[in-house]
């Protein structure tokens, strides 16, 4: 190889010393949660403390929950919020009549519900904002891209 593609006087950058949550979010987001999934970790993280059948893997989850509880936001729900927001339901029904529901929520709290979506997914992203009536193609990333009406949103 040619030295004159080589830079040789290019220090290699330092890190920044800063790191990602334990939610895995970039240095310096917002973890935010809904009040009720708050609730749960915090019931959660009770129940962690109380048990002591493997104290290793159990102190590893004390220290998680309690890291994941004090870097939280928490997001209080919108009663009947017009278009769908942080903690809103959000009802979908496709073309055969297939309905499902999602509720818009932190990544922290994704595991508590099935019907929980992260905000930061591209569903999640995709449901932000939406209306009653308003058609969403969703799946287009899993290559299962399908229209989906909005037919209610929900607090």
């Amino acid at each position: 190889m040619s030295r004159a593609f080589v830079k040789e006087d290019v220090d290699v950058p330092e890190r920044s010393g800063r790191r990602r949550s334990p939610s895995g979010l970039p240095p310096g987001a917002l973890n935010l949660m809904t009040e009720d999934g708050a609730q749960r970790l915090r019931e959660r993280l009770g129940e962690r403390r109380s048990q002591g059948a493997d104290a290793e893997a159990s102190a590893e989850q004390v220290a998680r929950l309690e890291e994941v509880l004090a870097s939280v936001t928490i997001v209080p729900s919108s009663v009947n919020p017009a278009a769908a927001d942080f903690g809103a339901v959000v009802t979908l029904r496709d073309a055969s009549g297939v309905v499902m529901k999602h509720r818009i929520v932190g990544v922290d709290e994704v595991s508590l519900d099935p019907a929980n979506v992260s905000w930061v997914s591209p569903l999640g992203r995709a449901l932000l904002g939406a209306v009653p009536g308003q058609k969403l193609r969703l799946g287009a990333e899993t290559g299962n891209a399908a229209w989906w009406t909005v037919v209610a949103v929900g607090g």
